[in-house]
């Protein structure tokens, strides 16, 4: 039989593989760029190997693995900023050190004895301490305050009809008490505007109330000012009234003891009452000059 008669000995070519199984692809384009380099003409030989490997820098390689280790901990804190904030963070904390510092060397300037840095700067230390940040040895030793002091107001008033009367007594320290009381944040003017100028106009006034050189008659012209202005914040003047001279006091009392102390002391109110003092036209209406 040749090969093509349809026998079940008929040969249909040499043995190997039926070729039908394995059927080979569409060959590329012999111009195709990418299988240029798998194209060879001959046996491959040491000098060209059938599949070299591809080079560190091919693109086609992509990049290199990472080398397996422990996870890297997330950042916290300022080291979770970026340069620009940490930056920023730095600049703030060296301001407030620095703010410390100079608060700090003022106040022991300020509390410290005389000295040749205090006397050459005294007006920078005043202006830094002056009025927040005062000192007020009364509260230590060697002498405490033991002692309330209220002071006290009242005016006469030049009415409409052109008469003239008499208020009563005004407790103006009460007042500031009032507002402080209960409150969180009291203002520096509740809490020391009037006590200060009562310790000021103390200090510059002789045992007969009369002012010691010029210190005493600024004192007297700023304690008026804010007499006149409390009597009119307290409706005192009435309306059409103009403030024609105010008189103060001072009510001071002991502060008792405690109950397991043996010390006696009185209780009784003692006075200090000032002269009338007029009132410019300047200052009639609201205090203002």
């Amino acid at each position: 039989m040749d090969a093509y008669d349809e026998g079940s000995d008929a040969r249909h070519g040499p043995s190997g593989p039926d070729p039908r199984r394995a059927l080979p692809g569409p060959e590329p384009a012999p111009d195709d760029p990418a299988d240029a380099p798998r194209r060879r003409t001959g046996p491959p030989t040491l000098d060209d190997p059938a599949d070299p490997p591809a080079a560190p820098d091919d693109p086609a390689a992509g990049p290199p693995a990472p080398a397996a280790g422990p996870p890297s901990e997330p950042r916290t804190g300022v080291a979770a900023l970026s340069l620009r904030h940490r930056i920023g963070a730095a600049v703030a904390l060296v301001s407030v050190a620095a703010g410390v510092c100079v608060h700090l060397g003022m106040t022991f300037l300020h509390v410290a004895p005389a000295n040749t840095v205090s006397k050459e700067h005294s007006r920078t230390i005043e202006d830094w301490i002056y009025p927040e940040f005062e000192q007020n040895w009364k509260l230590f030793a060697p002498n405490p305050l033991q002692q309330n002091i209220a002071v006290q107001a009242r005016a006469e008033i030049r009415t409409t009809d052109g008469g003239v009367r008499t208020t009563g007594w005004y407790d103006l320290s009460a007042q500031d008490g009032r507002a402080i009381d209960g409150n969180p944040l009291p203002s520096h003017t509740q809490q020391n505007e009037l006590r200060r100028a009562w310790d000021f106009l103390i200090a510059t006034h002789d045992d007969d109330n009369r002012p010691v050189g010029l210190r005493g008659t600024l004192s007297e012209a700023y304690l008026r000012r804010i007499t006149v202005l409390r009597l009119d914040r307290a409706d005192a003047v009435g309306p059409g009234g103009v403030v024609d001279r105010v008189q103060l006091r001072s009510r001071t009392t002991q502060v008792p003891p405690p109950e397991w102390s043996e010390e006696q002391v009185s209780t009784t109110p003692e006075y200090r009452t000032l002269p009338w003092w007029p009132v410019p036209e300047d200052e009639a209406r609201g205090g203002l000059g």
